[in-house]
């Protein structure tokens, strides 16, 4: 039996609240951002959705290796469910995938499938990799105290 409380039985904070809330406003503008500098239409491949989706795979294993022991509850509320939470989408992959499929074009949506996935899964492991390099140099592996103590 672990001895960490489970996510349902700690109380989330103010402060958590908020850096979820301007976390999420961040990275939905971001992605608005990209979206638009890399527009589509509906039937054609999302390049947009899938660099994203990769990007963020990428921040958040970076993030969780190199950050997480060290910083407070809020920031990685912010960062992870807030920034890389919106930022981030399963429903477009899923819209643009169906959207492929319905225009005919089975490869495509199928390419977009394992494109997602695999460039995901390289993504976190990259950003893993290198936030645990970062990690071990970068902050002389001293961590934060328990979230209880840094959140409120």
């Amino acid at each position: 039996m672990s001895s960490a409380p489970s996510v349902s039985a700690r109380r989330v904070s103010a402060l958590e609240l908020v850096a979820v809330l301007v976390g999420g406003l961040l990275g939905t503008t971001l992605r608005l951002l990209i979206d638009l500098a890399l527009a589509h239409d509906l039937d054609e491949f999302a390049l947009s959705t899938l660099l994203v989706n990769t990007l963020g795979a990428f921040a958040l294993g970076l993030l969780v290796a190199a950050l997480w022991p060290r910083v407070p509850g809020w920031v990685r509320a912010g960062l992870g469910p807030g920034i890389l939470g919106s930022f981030t989408t399963f429903s477009a992959l899923a819209v643009s995938v169906v959207a492929l499929g319905q225009a005919g074009d089975l490869v495509g949506a199928v390419l977009t499938v394992v494109l997602s996935i695999g460039l995901g899964m390289l993504a976190a492991w990259s950003g893993l990799t290198l936030g645990a390099r970062l990690g071990v140099t970068g902050g002389g592996g001293r961590q934060a105290p328990e979230s209880k103590d840094v959140d409120r």
